[in-house]
């Protein structure tokens, strides 16, 4: 099945509703800046962070312009979870002048 994505412009409609975001970019890549809710998983553990992802709902993968979050999408989407690749990621995020959170918290 091929894996489906969506832009910043619809994310940003979604944040507020409190789905569910994960950052597959390295820990510094996260901490210096990331989308309001993102969660930390880095694409190089993702098997050890697969908790991060909903089992029961979507999840929507980031990176920083969508080539990991779309490796991770095809790896989570194999193993049975419904996720959606944010195409353009943190960068587009960013260039559009949506707000960023700093640090290592989900914000």
């Amino acid at each position: 099945m091929a894996v489906i994505e969506t832009g910043v412009e619809e994310l940003s409609r979604l944040v507020s509703s409190g789905v569910r975001i994960v950052d597959v970019r390295e820990t510094d890549e996260y901490v210096s800046g990331h989308i309001p809710g993102a969660i930390s998983a880095p694409l190089s553990a993702l098997p050890e962070h697969i908790e991060a992802f909903d089992q029961s709902g979507t999840t929507y993968v980031v990176c920083q312009a969508g080539g990991r979050s779309m490796r991770a999408c095809e790896f989570l989407d194999g193993n049975g979870y419904s996720v959606v690749n944010v195409a353009g990621g943190t960068g587009a995020w960013m260039s559009a002048g949506y707000d960023v959170v700093f640090g290592n918290e989900p914000g």
